[in-house]
């Protein structure tokens, strides 16, 4: 009776087991191929050349908006924190180059405002000279290669993309952890099941021990 019961239960889990592997596994699938592919580009970053594109737009800010930048601008050093892009500048701006500048980062000076707009895969910034209203934005991409490499880095992608990262980790963790325990359940019959876990925590501290300085 007790060899009957512990038949079922050892089905149970290992039924249960392979279906959060499987869904962990079908969850974190492209996740997977996507940072396994940029863990080799990022290993041979030196190696592989990027062809920076640079690529400038210009206009001119009505006198009214420079006008009321000219005014921030003058209490802007005056203040610890500094203060925002008025919302009709931020329309103008979302209007004229289709880009949103809410929670940039702000610099302020007497004659200009800097704002930075790092990107994945390149840089942009846009300047807006307050003497003239002469209004330049400028973005640089380093292709799709850098682009991809930066997701994998989570560098400038925002919140969202930050939240997808924690969530791929926990499918890939539930992947890792299930697929042990599935190894553990079939051990008894697989000999080389342990020799092989243990050659791939060997391998990899061997190397870090003996190679990394």
């Amino acid at each position: 009776m007790t060899s009957t019961a512990n038949s079922l239960q050892r089905a149970w889990w290992l039924k249960t087991l392979h279906q959060w592997h499987w869904i962990s596994a079908a969850t974190a699938l492209i996740g997977l191929l996507l940072f396994s592919i940029t863990g080799i580009t990022l290993n041979h970053a030196a190696s592989i050349e990027a062809s920076p594109r640079v690529s400038t737009e210009e206009r001119t800010l009505p006198a009214p908006l420079r006008d009321s930048l000219t005014a921030l601008a003058t209490t802007a050093a005056d203040t610890d924190k500094p203060p925002a892009l008025p919302d009709a500048v931020r329309q103008w701006i979302a209007r004229e180059f289709s880009l949103d500048t809410r929670g940039r980062e702000i610099e302020w000076s007497a004659d200009e405002v800097y704002i930075a707009l790092p990107r994945p895969g390149g840089d942009a910034w846009m300047r807006i000279g307050l003497p003239d209203g002469t209004t330049v934005h400028e973005v640089t991409s380093r292709g799709w290669i850098s682009y991809l490499n930066d997701l994998h880095k989570g560098r400038n992608t925002g919140t969202a993309w930050s939240w997808f990262i924690d969530v791929f980790a926990v499918a890939c963790l539930l992947f890792a952890i299930t697929g042990l325990l599935i190894l553990k359940l079939h051990a008894a019959n697989r000999a080389l099941t342990w020799p092989l876990v243990a050659a791939g925590l060997t391998l990899p501290v061997l190397v870090a021990i003996f190679t990394i300085h």
